[in-house]
């Protein structure tokens, strides 16, 4: 039996460029993403992105963008990730480093994606585009996809 687990990630996009983390410790280390987390008890997902942005980059924003949905499943856990993905295009605040995360700006065609999740190649280019979609991923490890669904939707 397969539990659920809600998470966050928050992707802040300027015109050519996105801004990654670099994850320093726990599920992921060592890997750019986006900034997210755990959804806590009596939390909305979007106060959640709110919350872990901040904690991570020191970035404040006053909009998020939902964008997509993917759940992630790895073989051999009993846990779904269940990722609400939200783009934002304006922030407040100074991109800074957290004890999780080490924030850096990339050029949208210098992306580092051999040094992301192996999903992330496909989807990003749908959120740099602000297409909306709803994903599924299963992975062995945490570098090989072996079965996935990722499609374009109005409405996340």
């Amino acid at each position: 039996m397969l539990t659920s687990k809600l998470l966050t990630l928050v992707l802040v996009v300027q015109p050519g460029r996105v801004l990654l983390g670099m994850k320093k410790r726990g599920f992921g280390a060592g890997k750019w993403n986006g900034f997210g987390g755990k959804v806590q008890a009596g939390e909305t997902i979007e106060q959640a992105a709110h919350r872990e942005l901040l904690e991570e980059s020191g970035l404040t924003v006053d909009k998020l963008d939902k964008i997509g949905n993917i759940k992630f499943e790895f073989i051999g856990e009993t846990e779904i990730l269940d990722v609400h993905i939200f783009r934002a295009d304006s922030f407040h605040g100074e991109p800074t480093e957290s004890d999780e995360m080490r924030p850096q700006w990339f050029d949208c065609d210098k992306i580092p994606f051999s040094q992301m999740w192996a999903d992330d190649m496909l989807w990003f280019p749908l959120m740099l585009q602000r297409k909306k979609f709803l994903g599924y991923f299963k992975f062995q490890g945490h570098d090989l996809i072996v079965e996935h669904k990722l499609q374009e939707v109005n409405e996340v």
